[in-house]
Formats: structure tokens, sequence, C-alpha cells
């Protein structure tokens, strides 16, 4: 059997060829002469900012993966409303779950003393995504670059784009393929869960409300589980409680797909993936084969390379909340 280095040598090998052969836009080391030390920066940083909150990766994750999903991974829900636009970040998928805007911006400026004009917001968020994200669970994935920064942000199209938690399977399984991911990048990336958490806001209809009648609880979780649940989330809890959604918290790992097979799913969509024959079949051979970390970077990459702007297109940001002037 070929040692654990080789096979990730083999791994990334395949998805840097993947990377060139798939999109022919994006390439590993855009920046090795214009920003020899962007990674070193990025990662010197976040060091420092998961250090104050371990939490961190996980949003930086969903940031990422909430900006691909709007025109692409341009960045543009790091931009702010203006008076005539109110923005991705503020509209109601996001606004009460996303994290990380200050510390992007923290890091595009450790960027731009070193490399002024260089970097794109985009390119940082999924450098950043995937740096924080390694360090809190053994997982890596190359990360190409080239990307431009978008100049339009809309809240409409977030609502539009982004899945609920509240879709089924084949909900998610259209909703992925809109951005030319399979059903396994589906499966997959929603494993990113392995380490986030949720308002409660999203639980508390399956726990209180699933019929529409009070204290009515969706039948497909796990009983010991949803005593546990209403404890954390209360009929009347709101926007500041949350709930973990792993039972291992903030480390990368596998465990969030037995916790799924156990009935321990918090969000309806996660629960959904052991519903569908495909889908319980892909949870299966991941934690049979222990492959689960080596698959979540080969879709990863696929995500990073969603609609990408290159080229002319777009603008390289001085500050990533607002356009160039």
């Amino acid at each position: 059997m070929a040692s654990a280095s080789l096979r990730w040598v083999v791994f990334t090998t395949l998805v840097f060829f993947f990377v060139r052969d798939c999109s022919g836009q994006l390439v590993t080391g855009f920046y090795n002469a214009t920003c020899p030390n962007l990674t070193s920066i990025i990662s010197s940083r976040l060091n420092i900012l998961l250090a104050a909150d371990v939490g961190l990766a996980a949003g930086l994750l969903r940031l990422h993966f909430h900006d691909c999903w709007v025109r692409g991974c341009d960045g543009s829900v790091l931009l702010n409303s203006t008076n005539g636009n109110v923005a991705e970040k503020d509209s109601t998928p996001n606004a009460n779950s996303l994290i990380g805007f200050a510390e992007i911006d923290t890091i595009k400026s450790d960027v731009e003393a070193a490399c002024p004009g260089v970097v794109s917001c985009a390119d940082i968020l999924a450098l950043a995504a995937e740096d924080a994200t390694s360090k809190v669970g053994n997982v890596s994935w190359p990360v190409p670059t080239g990307r431009r920064d978008g100049t339009v942000s809309i809240a409409s199209e977030a609502v539009t784009n982004l899945p609920p938690p509240s879709f089924n399977f084949a909900q998610l399984v259209q909703n992925f393929a809109t951005f030319g991911l399979d059903t396994k990048d589906m499966v997959v990336l929603s494993g990113a869960h392995t380490i986030g958490r949720t308002r409660c806001l999203h639980v508390t209809q399956r726990l209180w409300n699933f019929t529409g009648v009070f204290n009515t609880t969706d039948p497909s979780i796990n009983a010991t589980f949803v005593d546990f649940l209403k404890g954390v989330c209360p009929s009347n809890a709101g926007t500041r409680q949350f709930v973990s959604l792993d039972s291992t918290g903030q480390t990368f790992d596998s465990i969030f797909y037995n916790n799924i097979l156990a009935l321990k799913g918090v969000l309806g969509s996660d629960s959904e993936l052991i519903n569908n024959a495909q889908g319980l079949q892909i949870i299966n051979t991941m934690l049979a084969n222990i492959s689960f970390a080596a698959d979540f970077g080969v879709s990863m990459v696929k995500l990073g390379n969603v609609q990408v702007k290159t080229g002319t297109v777009g603008e390289i940001r001085k500050n990533c909340a607002v356009i160039n002037s």
C-alpha cells in the first residue's frame, strides 16, 4: 500500500491537472512573482485570529461558499450595502449567519501592505478558507488563484441562489448542479458542517412546530437527541442562540456523517443526506475508505472555480468592502 505522503502527492497532482484542464483560468501559484509571501502573510494573521476565536475557521469556510453561490467566487459577498442597494451580506440568508468580514479586511490590510493592488479579495477569501480549515483538521487542498473581484452585490440574488436548511435531497442536488457540482460534491461539501454551528432559529421548527402544531417534532430525529436539542434551543430561541452542527465541535473530521447515520442531524437538509440511496452510499463509502478529507479537498477545488472572473473582468479591490472609486 502506498504511504500517506505518496497518496497526498498523487492527490494534489491529480487535482492540479483537473483544475488546469477544467477551468483553464485559475493557476496554482498565480502570485509567485507579484506577491511571493502571500500564503505566509495570510497564515500568520490567521494564527492570531484563530487563537482568539477558533470558530472563525467554520465562518471563513461558510463565507467562501456563500460568495461562490452568488455571481461566482468573486468576493461580492464582502461588499457593503449602499444607499441605493442592499448587498448580499445583508440578505436574509446571510445577515444572521455569516462572520469573518472584519477578519478578511484585516488580512487584506496585511496583504496590501506587502503587495499593494495585486491580490484580489476573492483570492484572499479562498486562500483563508483553506488555511483556516487546515488548521482545525487534517485536511488541505490546492487553491488555484487568479480570481478578480466583482463589482455587483445584490441581496435578492443570495435569497434566490443559496439553499435553505429546509431543502430536501432532490432540491439540494438540483441547487448544486446549477453551479456545476454533482451529487457527490453536494454530500461531501455538506460535511463542512463538521466545524459549523447554526442559529437555533433554523432548528426550532423541527423541534417545536414540525407539522404546524406546537410541540410536534420531526420523527426522523433520534429521541434522545431531540431532548438535547430542545435543551439548547427552546421554542422561543432567538437569533443569539446557537447549536453546534457536529458533536466534536470545531474539529474537522468525519464524525458529522456518523451523527447523521445515528439520526442526529441538526438541520433538516443534513438529515436529508441519508434519505436517498445515492447519498447513503456516498457517505458509507467515504467512511469505509476513510476518504472524507481527500474527497472534501477535491470538491472544494471545484467549488472555488465556480463562475470565476479572470483576466480583465472585474477589478482588484483596494478595500474588500467597497468597489474601487
